[in-house]
């Protein structure tokens, strides 16, 4: 394994709002620090379903996630395991889906909360259930914290390759539609919160990917095929050669990108072909 990468999902944010209300990532690309491309997600897209996809580069028609009630340890092979056959140190800040998909499964709250374990696949993670999520209470943590945690691992633990997960703004679009002053501030604060991160990240040598698993409507749904659901931003800080900025990518391709700036073995069942090099 050679190179050092962070991916950044930020769960739930459409196409149009990261490009109108998301001033620090479009600064840099302004500046020519950063890249960025619109990129559509896998049917259904929900959220599961997607997360699965991100990693192992599969449809759910294949890795067998179909929905949010249907969460096991996925058989095929995913970026934390190729990372780890290669030699390669991870970590994950996320919910405990990530931790059920390319860990163990059943999520013990006491036991996987918290680990490191040199076996991996995940080496270093940091996970949160939402227990008790719905309209009335977010049950998200704060994304500053959460972006501080993925910081600490990468300091104290050198990681090379490292994923965070935050549901913030998907749950704010579930309760106020993204057509809502309310969605507005949560973008404009959760792009200030991120930004001084970004810099941090990259003065230690990572490229980052920042982007979503999914869109969502302006009432706050996603799920189906809908542009307004399956469409996102994709913004990349890193010196890798790129498509032709109006390109529509494919979120199947994304595992295989990543493995790729990492001078990782990409698994044959990946097949999408990537699109940095």
């Amino acid at each position: 394994m050679d190179g050092r990468l962070l991916l950044i999902i930020i769960d739930g944010v459409p196409y149009e709002n990261w490009r109108r209300l998301f001033g620090n990532l479009e600064g840099w690309v302004a500046s020519g620090e950063a890249r960025v491309w619109k990129m559509r997600s896998v049917l259904p897209s929900t959220s599961a379903s997607c997360y699965a996809s991100i990693h192992t580069g599969v449809t759910p028609q294949v890795h067998g996630v179909t929905g949010n009630d249907t969460i096991f340890r996925v058989a095929e092979p995913d970026i934390f395991s190729a990372v780890a056959a290669a030699g390669g140190c991870s970590g994950a800040v996320a919910h405990s889906f990530w931790s059920s998909f390319f860990q163990r499964h059943p999520f013990d709250p006491v036991r996987d909360v918290e680990y490191d374990e040199a076996a991996g696949p995940i080496h270093h993670g940091r996970f949160h259930t939402m227990t008790g999520y719905g309209h009335d209470n977010q049950m998200t943590p704060c994304d500053a914290d959460l972006f501080a945690t993925l910081t600490m691992l990468c300091e104290r633990h050198r990681i090379g390759y490292g994923m965070l997960h935050t549901c913030t703004l998907d749950s704010m679009g579930h309760r106020f539609g993204h057509d809502a002053i309310q969605m507005d501030k949560a973008c404009f604060l959760l792009d200030a919160q991120l930004a001084p991160f970004i810099a941090r990240w990259r003065a230690a040598g990572y490229e980052v990917i920042v982007t979503a698993d999914h869109g969502q409507s302006a009432r706050g749904h996603h799920g189906g095929a809908g542009e307004d659901q399956r469409d996102f931003a994709l913004y990349y800080f890193g010196s890798a050669a790129g498509p032709e900025p109006d390109r529509l990518l494919d979120q199947l391709s994304l595992a295989p990108t990543i493995l790729t700036r990492l001078a990782v073995p990409v698994p044959a069942s990946m097949t999408a072909r990537p699109f940095l090099t």
